[in-house]
């Protein structure tokens, strides 16, 4: 398919648009207004006047553009000059109410404030008892400009401490593990709850027997080591026989904690709960 030229296309135009075109070779359009082509800047074009607003000062409230009124121009806070404040006060709301009279009613409600205690700052003063200086019709605006003045310090504070997501980020790092795993130490109460269970077991096999017969440690320390020579772990269950009875059990698990402080024997398990395991104790070479 052959495209027409610029000239064929130009050709075919009514005469009388032509000299409203820019003089460019290809006929760009210089914008697009409702999805037409746009080649001149519209002569009758209107922009209102409040198209474009700066607003250099940006106010949370009443308080905060009294306070910048009166820091502003450096007046003692304790001695507000009400006059010269006020006016400046009510120049600013009536530019807000011609824009948004929702906004201004919370900044009338001020300035209502401040005529008031304009016009009682020009009453004679209340008669009070003899000593007693007469009140300041300002005291409660300075009381509530002092403190909203720090509570505005302190939020400036809190905001230049360091914040998360704005100031610094957290991030993570791996770190390899040990080649040579590191088993969890038996403590003292894993000796218990497996004692324990060896008892309970115990009891559910035994016979009532009445007998008499002396038990020596280190006859069962030997009989421990014995059962633990050519073996790398056994189970720590497996070193007691349940049917033997309660006291040879007891002097077995005493045999065995004479062995673990004597370091002939290791106590280990794997991980936390897991099964305990008991093997002779390395002695290097």
């Amino acid at each position: 398919m052959t495209l027409p030229s610029a000239d064929t296309v130009l050709a075919g135009l009514d005469p009388a648009i032509l000299p409203v075109m820019p003089q460019v070779v290809d006929q760009v359009a210089l914008a697009r207004l409702y999805g037409e082509p746009l080649f001149a800047m519209p002569q009758d074009l209107y922009i209102p006047p409040d198209a474009l607003e700066v607003f250099l000062e940006a106010f949370e409230g009443p308080l905060d553009l009294l306070l910048y009124l009166i820091r502003k121009q450096n007046f003692n806070i304790l001695d507000i000059p009400m006059l010269s404040v006020t006016k400046q006060y009510l120049v600013y709301v009536d530019q807000i109410r011609n824009r948004n009279l929702e906004l201004a009613a919370e900044y009338l409600l001020m300035a209502a404030m401040l005529i008031e205690i304009k016009s009682r700052m020009l009453l004679p003063p209340k008669k009070v008892a003899e000593g007693q200086e007469a009140e300041d019709p300002r005291a409660e605006l300075v009381r509530r400009l002092i403190e909203y003045e720090q509570m505005k310090l302190a939020a400036a504070r809190l905001n230049a401490l360091p914040q998360f997501g704005r100031d610094f980020l957290k991030t993570g790092i791996t770190i390899e593990q040990s080649l040579v795993p590191r088993f969890p130490e038996v403590n003292i109460s894993d000796l218990q709850d497996a004692w324990r269970d060896i008892l309970k077991r115990a009891k559910l096999v035994q016979h009532h027997k009445i007998t008499r017969e002396e038990l020596s440690v280190r006859e069962h320390m030997g009989m421990v080591l014995r059962r633990l020579q050519g073996r790398r772990f056994v189970p720590f269950e497996e070193l007691f026989d349940p049917a033997s009875g309660s006291a040879v059990l007891v002097v077995t698990f005493i045999a065995l904690l004479e062995l673990g402080k004597e370091t002939l024997i290791d106590i280990t398990q794997a991980e936390a709960f897991a099964p305990i395991y008991v093997r002779l104790a390395y002695s290097p070479s």
